[in-house]
């Protein structure tokens, strides 16, 4: 049962009280950027720094994802966040036949240097944040960002950024995997150590809950699987010799901003509250930054309807301010037409002004955790920690995050929750304004993104460009030292970094790794 007059029920089976008073809540709380944490990483929070406004883009060639770039950067975005193209997020090059009609269409085509230089074209490495949404072949991306901020002359100590580099999440919800989950565990290690080496201000890993929610996770499960897969990547990170005060300050969190305003903004404060436990008591971390739970919030891509696609405007206003109010450090809002279609650039302006309207506006950066003290906000946040940290529990009874999703524990409470969900709309138990309730016919048509066809022909053709103009002799060399170190238990990113010098390219380097490490098949 969802919602009847008698009874309100969030969808993490929550029941919510007509009313909440001092007996639902602690009196007191630790103030915001102590331990644990529940209140804020920061003790004046968006007074010393407000959120990094980070849009989200990416599509067609890397030249006309530069001038998107360039268009958000001029009205006030201050981060960059790269969206990628499905082709380079499985590793395969646009001129792969496994490649067709999908070149550019989710995000851009990244192949070689070639294309990372013309992405960042006239962007100033050394002063821009940027975010890669990438995975399977992260440590390619980041190190071809590396190599043309090299060209730039910016030192890679100079750079700073986030790579999502969270494979686990692959399995369970997004499907963009290439390796099996052990050697690709290996590359996310191998990238933590390359960067506590050469880029330390580079957040390593983006341990990602926001595609377990799009997934139809419920907010207890996004909380807890993406803090599991957390706890395995600390501990694949300390079999691997690295410090867990030292690697914990560079993790960074990625969680979805739903439309229940106060269950996002208490499960906000709840999963800072579980990882500063897990990192103390479980990892035995003293440093506070080590312990913080940092993270990025994107507001709900699949809350977006097709109906009535201007009502998604007020849906992302009201997500971003609970990721405001719940203190994310940087915030994307979906743009209104995204259910239909890639955003318009006026779609993609009115979702860049509704963070900058909440920014200046709102009053969302005069004071720390602003609902913090609410009765109902402070019982939620209990209740969804402690149903939280009982499914975490239960996970690592089944041997941890890799071997849950291995026996398909994780994949299987996803697909029940959505399933679930699924039937309260159809069943009309859950409204969903313009779709099941409050319907209109007609309407005035949206403008839409149209991905241009001849894009996907230039980008081959500047493919096999790049190789036939390439030393060939030295680039065969790089590609068998990949093979070579793959084979053994040194660090892989070096090789990687040499082969895309010797501009070898993304589909010739995970296709190697396809060689020796073989692919993954989901288990039924």
């Amino acid at each position: 049962m969802a919602t009847t007059p008698e009874r309100r029920v969030l969808e993490s089976g929550i029941e919510v009280k007509p009313a909440y008073g001092a007996a639902d809540a602690p009196s007191e709380r630790e103030p915001p950027g102590t331990y644990p944490f529940t209140r804020g990483p920061y003790p004046d929070m968006y007074r010393g720094r407000p959120w990094t406004i980070r849009q989200y883009a990416g599509f067609g060639s890397a030249a006309e994802t530069n001038t998107r770039f360039r268009y958000l950067l001029e009205r006030g975005q201050t981060g960059l966040s790269v969206a990628f193209d499905l082709p380079t997020q499985l590793g395969y090059d646009s001129d792969d036949p496994r490649a067709e009609g999908e070149v550019g269409r989710t995000g851009v085509a990244i192949d070689s240097l070639a294309d990372m230089e013309a992405l960042l074209d006239g962007i100033p490495l050394g002063e821009v944040s940027t975010s890669m949404t990438i995975n399977a072949p992260a440590a390619l991306l980041l190190l071809l960002y590396e190599l043309v901020a090299e060209g730039q002359g910016v030192a890679p100590d100079r750079l700073s950024g986030t790579v999502q580099n969270d494979i686990l999440k692959e399995y369970v919800a997004r499907g963009n995997y290439i390796f099996p989950p052990r050697p690709s565990m290996r590359l996310t290690t191998d990238l933590f150590a390359y960067c506590a080496e050469r880029i330390p201000k580079w957040n390593t890993i983006s341990i990602s809950g926001y595609h377990i929610r799009e997934a139809g996770s419920t907010a207890v499960q996004e909380v807890a699987f993406t803090l599991a897969n957390g706890i395995a990547y600390c501990e694949a990170a300390i079999a691997a010799g690295l410090s867990p005060d030292d690697f914990g300050r560079r993790l960074s969190f990625f969680f979805n901003a739903h439309n229940d305003v106060f269950q996002e903004v208490a499960k906000f404060r709840a999963a800072r509250r579980l990882w500063a436990t897990i990192m103390r008591d479980r990892f035995g971390v003293t440093d506070p930054r080590a312990q913080m739970l940092r993270f990025h919030a994107q507001t709900g891509g699949s809350t977006l309807t097709a109906q009535q696609p201007e009502v998604n405007v007020v849906r992302v206003a009201l997500q971003a301010f609970s990721a405001a109010c719940g203190g994310a450090q940087s915030l994307h809002t979906n743009a209104f037409d995204e259910a239909l279609a890639l955003p318009t650039e006026h779609a993609a302006t009115i979702a860049l002004r509704t963070q900058q309207v909440l920014m200046h506006e709102a009053g969302t950066t005069d004071t720390a955790d602003p609902l913090g003290g609410s009765y109902y906000v402070e019982a939620l946040t209990d209740e969804l920690a402690s149903r939280a940290r009982a499914l975490i529990e239960r996970i690592d009874e089944l041997g941890g995050a890799v071997a849950a999703i291995e026996q398909g524990f994780v994949q299987a409470g996803i697909e029940e929750s959505a399933f679930r969900w699924q039937q309260q709309v159809e069943g009309g138990e859950r409204v969903i304004v313009g779709v099941n309730r409050f319907q209109e016919g007609g309407g005035e048509p949206v403008e839409l993104h149209r991905p241009d066809p001849a894009v996907e022909a230039a980008q081959r053709e500047r493919t096999a460009r790049v190789r036939a103009s390439r030393d060939a002799e030295r680039a065969a060399a790089a590609l068998g030292d990949v093979r070579r170190v793959a084979e053994s238990e040194a660090n892989l990113l070096p090789a990687l970094r040499e082969a895309l010098r010797a501009h070898c390219t993304v589909g010739e380097l995970c296709g190697a790794l396809r060689d020796l490490w073989g692919t993954y098949d989901r288990l039924g």
